[in-house]
């Protein structure tokens, strides 16, 4: 969230079949793919901080994980000055790998909130 990705590559699956899905752009699959997008959508945040996180659903079975959940945060996002208030709707994959849990597949939107059946169609 401060431009900087190094800590959150930590938790991915370097294997072929991890995915990720930014609001930035689309999907990405396998790890080099995975970690330039991630480069990239980490350019897009500064002088952020985590605001808190909206668990909105979990399981896990001893071959995999998922956690659903709202994260909130504040942050200059792009070329803005000026720090906003921000959310996502956030869906993250867990497998255990080499004896620890690791991220095979996130998915993050803005998409908080009820939205009209039209805004499905691109503009």
């Amino acid at each position: 969230m401060k431009g900087n990705c190094a800590p959150a590559k930590m938790l991915y699956s370097r294997r072929d079949d991890v995915t990720l899905g930014n609001p930035f752009g689309p999907f990405a699959r396998g790890w080099k793919l995975v970690a330039e997008t991630m480069e990239r959508a980490a350019s897009h945040y500064r002088d952020s901080d985590a605001t808190g996180f909206e668990n909105i659903a979990k399981c896990v079975t001893p071959e995999l994980a998922y956690l659903v959940e709202v994260e909130r945060l504040r942050s200059k996002v792009g070329g803005r000055s000026d720090v906003a208030p921000l959310a996502l709707r956030v869906t993250s994959v867990f497998r255990p790998e080499d004896g620890l849990w690791k991220i095979v597949h996130r998915h993050a939107d803005p998409i908080t909130t009820a939205q009209p059946a039209d805004s499905v169609l691109r503009r």
